[in-house]
């Protein structure tokens, strides 16, 4: 049909426009972050792969096999694979039915599409074609009516379901298959979008904890510090909804006068802030092994199979790979969506701490089951939707550092730093259009001309 052939001349000119940026993240190589001089920089220089401190290494080469050098490109590969995907994205329009790495380093990206016609144009990107069915939009659109059925039943029984991009299917996981089919029936879900999995364990929320540094709730029950933030020129930091209510008071680990909470949402969310006093100070990092500071850059949306790490009281840095990003979990007190599901592990006291890629945030610890002795699952609220839903400003190093020469164009348009932006979402700047490619909150030094892993000029 005519349009399909518009559609194709569309995708092969995006494609043949930056290829070669974005196959040189897929190669493996230990210089694929490395752009010429005078180039853009790559997206493993936007997003500052190399600030992975030595103990977010050591974790990852722990908990997922690999050596040190093995660790270093799994974080530039993931960081390439996720600019690639984001442009894919774009190209592909409504044919995109989602992304994912793969491999010990991530060296390989599969990029799926409902139109065998996509297959050269995602190849030339240097990624792997699959053929799918349903498109992401359909799968999306099937998860949201799971979300509103299950609104009015109970879910105990099937406590989790999630698009499953690598299947192609919504799946459910339930203690009782009946449960399963009882709830794809109330939201109206063919049976050829669904996929129904058996589990053993329910959820449960990790209370009494810790995470990158340990506080606690009107003196009494204790949560883990997410994320410091900042809104406008109060300082505090971002926690999970479940570890208190909007005034409640808090203390650090050193009993200590800390803040109050201003707002929280459990369940729904998972999501809470607190405003510290004055003598507390909001600072870039998270609290890594053995003390030592792990810097954040920024909290660019990591890719489905990608490496992901956690910090908490009672487990320490314990890392694994993100294995579902549109995932909706039910605990005792009701259901959260929408979640990541990870394969870290967890246990109580490491609740509402930090999960980061790299050095890029990620989330805050919700949930999840089994434990870091025999094996377990784990779920964090994003920290993305957490910031824009409270208007607030994550704490980086990045500042003015994270960018180049913006080519001599004059600011201004609708792009705003401290704006959370999802994939698809346009600006203007400088006189030209912009596409995010992959959902992050905006800083100074990350304008779109400056950072083609995270924006493509339309």
């Amino acid at each position: 049909m005519p349009h399909r052939h518009r559609h194709h001349r569309a995708v092969g000119a995006a494609v043949a426009a930056t290829a070669a940026l974005l196959v040189a993240g897929l190669s493996g190589s230990a210089s694929a972050g490395t752009a010429p001089a005078g180039s853009a920089p790559t997206a493993a220089e936007t997003l500052r792969t190399d600030a992975a401190p030595p103990a977010l290494l050591k974790a990852m080469q722990r908990d997922l096999g690999l050596d040190r050098r093995q660790a270093e490109r799994r974080l530039v590969n993931e960081a390439e694979a996720g600019a690639t995907a984001g442009r894919l994205r774009a190209a592909l329009g409504g044919d995109f039915a989602g992304a994912w790495v793969r491999g010990a380093e991530s060296g390989t990206l599969t990029v799926a599409t409902t139109d065998a016609g996509d297959v050269a144009a995602i190849e030339a990107r240097g990624a792997e074609a699959k053929v799918v069915r349903h498109s992401l939009a359909d799968l999306d659109a099937a998860k949201a009516r799971l979300d509103t059925a299950a609104a009015g039943l109970n879910t105990a029984d099937a406590p989790v379901w999630y698009v499953d991009t690598r299947t192609n299917t919504v799946v459910v996981e339930a203690i009782r298959p009946a449960a399963a089919r009882s709830l794809l029936t109330a939201a109206g879900v063919d049976g050829s979008l669904a996929h129904v999995k058996n589990r053993t364990e329910r959820p449960r929320t990790f209370y009494d904890l810790r995470g990158g540094e340990a506080y606690y709730i009107n003196n009494s029950s204790r949560c883990s510090i997410g994320f410091p933030i900042t809104k406008g020129t109060q300082q505090g930091f971002a926690t999970a909804g479940h570890c208190g209510r909007a005034g409640s008071s808090t203390t650090g680990a050193n009993r200590v006068a800390q803040g109050t909470f201003q707002g929280s949402i459990f369940p729904g969310r998972d999501m809470a802030w607190v405003a510290t006093n004055s003598s507390w100070t909001a600072t870039p990092y998270v609290l890594g092994a053995g003390g030592q500071n792990v810097q954040v850059t920024g909290s660019t949306a990591s890719p489905v199979g990608a490496s992901v790490c956690r910090s908490g009281s009672t487990t320490g840095w314990r890392c694994g790979t993100v294995t579902q990003l549109n995932t909706s979990v039910t605990y005792q007190e009701g259901t959260i969506s929408p979640v990541t599901r990870t394969t870290v592990c967890a246990e109580p006291g490491d609740s509402g701490g930090s999960f980061i890629s790299g050095s890029q945030a990620q989330g805050v610890t919700s949930g999840g089951s089994g434990d870091c002795r025999t094996g377990g699952e784990t779920f964090f609220q994003p920290i993305n939707a957490l910031l824009q839903n409270y208007g607030l400003t994550l704490k980086t190093t990045g500042g003015d550092d994270g960018g180049g020469d913006d080519g001599g164009e004059e600011p201004g348009g609708t792009w705003a730093a401290g704006t959370v932006y999802q994939p698809g979402d346009t600006v203007t700047y400088g006189g030209a259009t912009f596409r995010c490619l992959q959902g992050h909150q905006a800083y100074a030094g990350w304008e779109p001309p400056n950072v083609p892993a995270l924006w493509q000029r339309v």
